[in-house]
């Protein structure tokens, strides 16, 4: 006897449909004592292998990405003092000096100006500014270099105008 009805078959009494359902509910039910009795059995066992191998594959791929991420940093760190030292070397002497120049006013009008920005400036905007500050220090060999790049950049501009 098969579970679906076929078309010169009469329509199931109640009673089947009963017996069917209480059947199939002795199929389902069996089948769920069968899980429940392999969960902790092997294959319990596997998964808790898996999820442990995972996590350490995790753990390794966090460590790997923080040494690349280093190994990266050092590497523009180097890139940017490479090439702060190239300009240097392959600008003019008088370009250098005018830099120098202009450098040394621009430190003279920025602390003038600091003076009178920390005399009329409230106390949180202050402190703000000194968090920026830091990090500004904490990465001053590429500032520096982007600095200079610029200003050889203007004064090349400018001289050949």
């Amino acid at each position: 006897m098969t579970d679906q009805p076929h078309s010169h078959e009469p329509a199931p009494s109640p009673e089947e449909l009963r017996r069917r359902t209480e059947h199939t509910r002795d199929r389902v039910g069996q089948g769920i004592e069968a899980l429940a009795g392999s969960a902790d059995g092997p294959a319990a066992q596997r998964a808790a292998e898996v999820a442990a191998e995972a996590g350490d594959r995790a753990a390794t791929a966090k460590e790997q990405t923080v040494r690349k991420a280093a190994l990266v940093a050092d590497q523009i760190r180097d890139t940017a003092g490479e090439a702060a030292r190239r300009v240097k070397d392959t600008t003019p002497d008088a370009v250098l000096e005018q830099a120098a120049q202009a450098s040394g006013l621009v430190g003279r009008v920025t602390a003038r100006a600091g003076r009178f920005a920390a005399e009329n400036t409230p106390e949180p905007v202050l402190d703000r500014a000194g968090q920026a500050a830091a990090v500004a220090r904490a990465n001053r060999t590429p500032l520096l270099a982007a600095g200079v790049v610029l200003a050889v950049f203007l004064l090349v501009r400018r001289g050949r105008k």
